[in-house]
Order: C-alpha cells, then sequence, then structure tokens
C-alpha cells in the first residue's frame, strides 16, 4: 500500500488543493520520517517541527478557503520543502556546517526563503551541510555525515548532501539545495535523484548572502523532472537588489509546463575525458555517458564526440577563487580553532591571494563562458547541449575523501572527484545531473546535460524526455 512519501511533490500538491491530502498530514508523516532515519541518513542538522505544524494548519486554512472561493493556490502549495543550511531563515538557526557558528540565529530570511514561504511550503528544517559547503562531502562537527539511502556506508555527496538525503530517502519530497561548483549535481548524482544548477541570475542569492563571484546559485532537488521544475519556478525570480538577470521564460510559461514538452532535435556533444592531467574517470562513469548518448540518439537526437584540448587554467583559477570564498566566510576571531583543517588551509591560502590573482581568476571565468559560447555552444552550428559524466568516481565511502591530516592532499582529491562539474558555476550555464543509471553494485550514476546560458528549460525538457524513455523514480532504496 503507497505512503505519503510514495507520492511526488506535485501529487501531494494536487492532493492538497482537491482536499483529499491534508498538509498537516503530510508535515507529521515526514516529521515522523526524519526521527525515525536522520540519525541513520544525516539529512538535517536543525529541524524546526513547530514552524512545519504552524506552517502546514495554516496552508491547510488557506487551502480550504481556496476552495470555497474557487481560486487557483500556488503549485507546491502544503508541501514540505527542507532549506540547506547555507541559507539564512529568520529565527532559525543557520550553522553553515561549522561548530564555529552553531549558534547563530539570523534575523532575515533569504531571497529564497521568501520564495518558499510566498508559495505556501513547509519549512521541515534546514540540511545538513559540510562547514561552509567547501568540500564535495557532507561531514562536519555538528551532525552525523550524510550518506546516500543506496548504501549506508557511501558519501551522500556535497554540499547539498542532507538534502539529497532527505529526498532520497523519503524524508522530504523536494529539497531546495545551493551548487557553487556542483554542490546539487554531485549529490544528485550519488544519492540517485535530479538536481538542476540554474543559471547564473535566476534565482537570487541575496539579500545578505550575495555571492560576487557569481558560481554560487540556489536550486532544486527531486526524484522526478516535473518536482524539481515546479520548485525552480518558486525559487526563479527577480528580486530586489540581485545583480544578475537570467533571461525570463516568455510570459504565461513555467518550467513545470516545460517538463511535458517535447525538447525539439537537439546537436548534444559527447564529452567522457577531462580536459585536466592526471584525472581518471571510472568505467561505471563512462559507461552511464555512453548509453545516455545512444539512448539521445534513439530519441532523434544528433549526438557527436567532443573533445576539448587539455588546459589546467581554469582549474587553477577555480581553487583561486575557491580559497578567497573560503576567506571570506564570516568566523569570530575567537572561533577559528574550531574550524575544520580544510577549511583553515583554504581561508589561510585565500587569504594569501593578491586582490589582483584574483581579478584575473574571474577575468578567466568571463572568457571560459565567453570560449563556449563562441565556440561549443554557438547557435549556429554548435552543440546545443553537452553531455558529460557528472562525477568521475561512483560514490564513494563516507570519509573517503576527507583527510584532515592533510588538507591540501584532500583539496586536490576533491577536484579529481569533480573534474566536470565547475565548469557551468564558472561560465554561469545551467547544468541538471540526471539518475538514468545504476552500477553492478547498485550505486546510481549520474549523467550531466550543460546548456547555454539562460536555456534551463531546454534542459528540462530533454531530461523529461529521457524521464520518459528510461524512467527512474520507480527505484527506491532500502531505507524507504
Amino acid at each position: 500500500m503507497a505512503e505519503l512519501h510514495d507520492l511526488t511533490a506535485l501529487e501531494q500538491a494536487e492532493g492538497v488543493r482537491t482536499g483529499e491530502l491534508s498538509p498537516v498530514d503530510l508535515t507529521e508523516h515526514y516529521l515522523a520520517r526524519a526521527d525515525q532515519l536522520d540519525a541513520t541518513l544525516g539529512a538535517y542538522l536543525t529541524r524546526t517541527p513547530e514552524i512545519a505544524r504552524k506552517q502546514a494548519s495554516a496552508a491547510e486554512d488557506e487551502a480550504a478557503a481556496a476552495r470555497r472561493e474557487s481560486r487557483a493556490l500556488p503549485p507546491l502549495h502544503g508541501v514540505p520543502v527542507p532549506v540547506k543550511d547555507l541559507n539564512q531563515v529568520a529565527g532559525v538557526r543557520c550553522t553553515m556546517g561549522s561548530e564555529a557558528l552553531a549558534s547563530y540565529v539570523p534575523e532575515v530570511d533569504d531571497h529564497v526563503v521568501t520564495r518558499l514561504r510566498g508559495a505556501g511550503t513547509i519549512l521541515l528544517g534546514k540540511t545538513n551541510t559540510p562547514e561552509f559547503g567547501l568540500p564535495c562531502y557532507t561531514e562536519n562537527r555538528l551532525a552525523p555525515p550524510a550518506r546516500t539511502p543506496w548504501d549506508l556506508e557511501r558519501s551522500a555527496g556535497g554540499s547539498s548532501g542532507g538534502a539529497a538525503a532527505a529526498v532520497a530517502g523519503g524524508l522530504a519530497p523536494v529539497a531546495h539545495g545551493s551548487d557553487g561548483g556542483g554542490s546539487i549535481r554531485i549529490p544528485a548524482s550519488l544519492c540517485g535523484l535530479y538536481g538542476i544548477k540554474p543559471s547564473r541570475g535566476l534565482v537570487s542569492s541575496g539579500p545578505l548572502l550575495h555571492d560576487v563571484t557569481g558560481l554560487g546559485t540556489s536550486g532544486p532537488l527531486a526524484r522526478t523532472v516535473a518536482d524539481a521544475a515546479a520548485l525552480l519556478d518558486v525559487l526563479a525570480g527577480p528580486m530586489p537588489g540581485a545583480p544578475y538577470a537570467a533571461p525570463a521564460l516568455p510570459p504565461g510559461e513555467t518550467y513545470a509546463s516545460h517538463a511535458r514538452r517535447e525538447p525539439g532535435r537537439l546537436r548534444v556533444g559527447c564529452l567522457t575525458d577531462v580536459p585536466f592531467p592526471g584525472i581518471t574517470v571510472h568505467q561505471d562513469c563512462r559507461d552511464a555517458v555512453t548509453r545516455t548518448a545512444a539512448l539521445l540518439a534513439e530519441l532523434g537526437h544528433d549526438v557527436d564526440e567532443l573533445t576539448l584540448p587539455a588546459d589546467d587554467s581554469s582549474r587553477y583559477a577555480f581553487t583561486r577563487v575557491w580559497s578567497v570564498i573560503a576567506a571570506n566566510r564570516p568566523v569570530p576571531p575567537a572561533d577559528e580553532a574550531k574550524l575544520l583543517p580544510l577549511t583553515r588551509y583554504l581561508r589561510e591560502r585565500g587569504a594569501g591571494i593578491p586582490a589582483t590573482e584574483f581579478a584575473r581568476a574571474l577575468y578567466s571565468f568571463r572568457m571560459l563562458g565567453q570560449l563556449v559560447a563562441d565556440g561549443v555552444m554557438q547557435p549556429d552550428g554548435g552543440f546545443d547541449v553537452i553531455l558529460t559524466p557528472t562525477v568521475a568516481q561512483p560514490p564513494p565511502r563516507v570519509g573517503g575523501l576527507r583527510n584532515d591530516a592533510d588538507p591540501q592532499a584532500e583539496f586536490a582529491a576533491v577536484g579529481a572527484f569533480t573534474p566536470f562539474t565547475p565548469l557551468y558555476n564558472a561560465t554561469g550555464q545551467p547544468a541538471v545531473s540526471v539518475p538514468l543509471h545504476w552500477n553492478a553494485a547498485g550505486l546510481p550514476i549520474g549523467v550531466m546535460l550543460g546548456g547555454r546560458y539562460g536555456e534551463d528549460a531546454t534542459l528540462i525538457a530533454l531530461s523529461a524526455q529521457l524521464e520518459q524513455a528510461l524512467p527512474w523514480a520507480h527505484r527506491k532504496p532500502g531505507v524507504w
């Protein structure tokens, strides 16, 4: 017999609209799931049952009033959506995964939270993240490590690992995540989920934590393309003070509507080799790309191999900017000793980078985006979409990437695990991780699709086509 967490987020929202489902019952169901499984999965840093129950009651009253008045509700009204703990919710502690901020309670909402409130969603809590979101795993000193529900000895990835563990383990129907170097797509791949890193400026990071580098953005993690698209509709849109603005959809269109459209015939470039020296891509990840390329060809798309010249300059620039980001995280001087070794290493490194070198690194990002736009993905004769592995290896064991004794070696290992994802943070282009494949050991192996800047809807339509051809949402891990 189906349980509430078997329903997609859109099915739950439809039930709330018709009165067949209660937001209160949905909320209690997920709170109970978290009580049962959170210690195992490491999904949450802070749970907010009192806030959730209050919001659920209000959502139920609003849904009843809308039915009486024949009034429309937002697409995810009454649906629980947790927020990653790198983002601020007024009155709820925001640790950013760091012991140094364990007691910090912000007074204002981030813009994504404002939009989630306006959409009538329910806050179950703040999901687990590594310290300041810096590595691609989710382990810190505040909570158990985030584990992929497909193998509890293995990592859920990061830095949105808690969000991915929550959705993949049935502790939330969808979740907010954020992505500065792959932090939505990496855990999506490791947890068998669909994740979207939107185009730069589509989702605001304000009002207080604007990313001046342009690398980071918020986005959705979900079990289905349609659920992720519906959450992107909630998160996306102009907000006061936002420094970037991605192209908007035509009036009346939504990202959810594109999950119901055919993408048309697309030119797809297939890349499996890393354009950096010394990095090996696991055969499982290569095979996933090969199978996806064959499926795309069967669906009528033009698929060709793509090779890029070996060039380490973009990776060099990214590591410089990432270190400066770490150095700028707000840590009280008296609490520096509480930071993890990797964080201290990056902060020390970032503090020593000259302003001119930082500026050159940012400029190299802009030039990289221009080269991709003018060359590989030019509208006339270039590729519409680039297909690659999401990560270079299957899900690693918990602790497998962490190296407190040698943080420099750890940072190199993190980079070798995620050589494909940072490109789209540097250029600002949209990218998605699609959970089409599982390996012989039963571990999810995601593939990544990257698109032209502002063409998020194309990726959503193509992802939905792939999902229809090779469905994945019926797959459930043992903890389900």
